[in-house]
């Protein structure tokens, strides 16, 4: 099975604290911050809502992606999530 990399966006509520990551298996990876399985900035914020991912071919785009995301300012963030999820649904059911 060959592995789907992912660079998501995980918030508490709509306009909130916000967390970009990137991952090769979303729905654990989603899994995991919504039960706060791993300490670190997610847990520490209750960051259980996916409002915005996009696939990558491999892991080089995805980790790419990511740094680059990660330098937007907050308001070029809300405006990536508002274009397809503007009113910040929680995706995570939508994976599966």
């Amino acid at each position: 099975m060959q592995k789907q990399f992912a660079v998501y966006i995980m918030t508490n509520k709509k306009e909130g604290v916000l967390y970009v990551g990137v991952t090769s298996n979303l729905p654990q990876r989603v899994w995991q911050h919504k039960n706060k399985v791993v300490d670190g900035f997610t847990k520490k914020y209750n960051l259980h809502l996916l409002v915005w991912y996009e696939q990558h071919e491999n892991a080089e785009s995805a980790i790419l992606r990511e740094k680059r995301l990660k330098k937007y300012r907050r308001e070029a963030k809300i405006k990536l999530i508002e274009k397809d999820n503007p009113e910040w649904k929680d995706l995570y059911e939508a994976l599966f």
